[in-house]
């Protein structure tokens, strides 16, 4: 294996590893080390069934199935295919780009570990992949915060809801989306985190905070919690601690949930078509499974 770090502040790859096969326990571990230091890690040149693609993520955790999801692989519910292409009128994955900013999962009461997507049909112009995946690095964003306020916001935590992000892509122009019901809802129920949580692998503070999902800070009054906000979405985002992934195809992106956000850039048209498959893995190795309130 030749694992080689981008020069920005997140991002490596790792070449000769076929994820086809059983990782050894010093695969394992060395994949579970560079996730956690770098956040987004690359393996080229995979060739994989969805079941391939199963095997090697739950290594890492439990694997989410999207009951509310449709487009899955057939025999292998926990891998969700995402793709724009259309066969027969009908669609034949889940849309997944212009979502804007958020980290997966973090509306759960167990949050996620990471994501792993296969790319098997890249769209193109010019010779240039299209669509984009960027992230923001939460370990620098952490580190970046004046000190005053990592001072006051220790321990106070943030809501996350998962209405906020349905009701953002429902806005979205040509959304089809009908608002959530009250069973699903009460299904899906706010959580609360901490805003700075010790990242299980790094040992270091991250800010758990993102446009997508939080809401408010608990512990401060509203207006005060929706400046506090502000402020955190803007400084996440600042232009030294983003990332761009550019897509080839047979890439394997692996990227941890816990200090990175993203954002899929919808920058292809319908004719230019993408297919990727992707598993969410849970972050069950770390921290125990909790109900969700009902």
């Amino acid at each position: 294996m030749k694992v080689t770090s981008s020069t920005e502040t997140l991002g490596a790859t790792i070449e000769g590893l076929d994820l086809a096969k059983p990782l050894s326990q010093g695969e394992f571990d060395l994949v579970l080390r560079v996730l956690g230091e770098r956040g987004v890690v690359r393996f080229p040149r995979q060739k994989l069934t969805g079941r391939q693609l199963a095997d090697f993520s739950a290594r890492f955790g439990k694997l989410e199935v999207n009951v509310a999801n449709a487009f899955q692989e057939a025999g292998v519910p926990e891998v969700m295919i995402l793709s724009n292409i259309v066969e027969n009128g009908k669609p034949i994955g889940l849309a997944d780009a212009g979502q804007d900013w958020h980290t997966d999962m973090s509306y759960s009461s167990t949050i996620a570990l990471a994501n792993v997507l296969y790319g098997i049909k890249i769209p193109k112009r010019g010779g240039k992949p299209l669509g984009a995946t960027e992230f923001a690095n939460m370990h620098a964003a952490y580190d970046g915060l004046p000190a005053e306020m990592k001072r006051d916001l220790e321990g106070m935590t943030v809501l996350h809801d998962f209405n906020k992000f349905w009701e953002m892509m429902r806005r979205e122009k040509g959304s089809k989306r009908p608002p959530l019901t009250e069973a699903q809802k009460k299904a899906k129920p706010p959580v609360s985190h901490p805003v700075f949580l010790t990242h299980p692998i790094t040992k270091r503070k991250v800010l758990y905070a993102n446009p997508g999902y939080s809401i408010r800070i608990n512990e401060l009054p509203d207006e005060e919690s929706d400046r506090t906000l502000e402020f955190l979405f803007r400084h996440q985002l600042k232009p030294e601690y983003r990332y761009a992934f550019h897509w080839q195809e047979g890439d394997v992106l692996m990227w941890e949930d816990i200090g990175t956000i993203h954002n899929a850039v919808a920058d292809y048209g319908p004719g230019e078509h993408r297919l990727v498959k992707r598993c969410q893995v849970m972050a069950t190795m770390f921290y125990s499974e909790r109900r969700e309130e009902q």
